[in-house]
């Protein structure tokens, strides 16, 4: 039977930037960081309040396509790629700080339903949602316009 998610792979263009960036910035801290051979690193990170999921900092590589390799660095440098939501305990403190360590921030703090949400990108151009979460129900989302 399935207990947890312990692992989700991030897709970065330099593993050294990203781990300092996450590590410097967020304020997450190394798990591996161990050479596999020639061609494979394998470096992780975690938050320190919940190190049983591990962040896997990889680059687009090999054993994947060519063709494959090339979109998605395409779509990294375009800031197009998915990345990972963290909850805060306060989004615009949040906010302040990271915009103070030089984060780009896609959307300031905003006020939802399910409480109040800034978008970000990390150094590789992945996207981020900081969210500082409250109880909601689906009656709050009526006639709010989330586009």
């Amino acid at each position: 039977m399935i207990t947890n998610i312990s692992l989700l792979s991030l897709w970065v263009s330099d593993i050294d930037a990203s781990l300092a960036f996450y590590t410097d910035v967020m304020g997450f801290e190394v798990g591996d960081d161990l050479q596999l051979g020639p061609d494979f690193r394998w470096t992780t990170v975690v938050h320190p309040k919940q190190p049983e999921l591990q962040i896997h900092l990889t680059t687009p590589s090999k054993p994947l396509p060519d063709y494959l390799i090339a979109a998605m660095e395409r779509a990294q440098a375009e800031g197009a790629m998915p990345g990972i939501g963290l909850n805060v305990d306060d989004c615009r403190a949040t906010y302040a700080d990271l915009t103070a360590k030089g984060v780009e921030f896609l959307q300031e703090p905003e006020d939802r339903p399910y409480g109040v949400e800034a978008l970000m990108r990390d150094n590789s151009g992945n996207w981020m949602v900081l969210v500082e979460p409250r109880s909601f129900t689906p009656e709050d989302f009526e006639g709010v316009d989330m586009g």
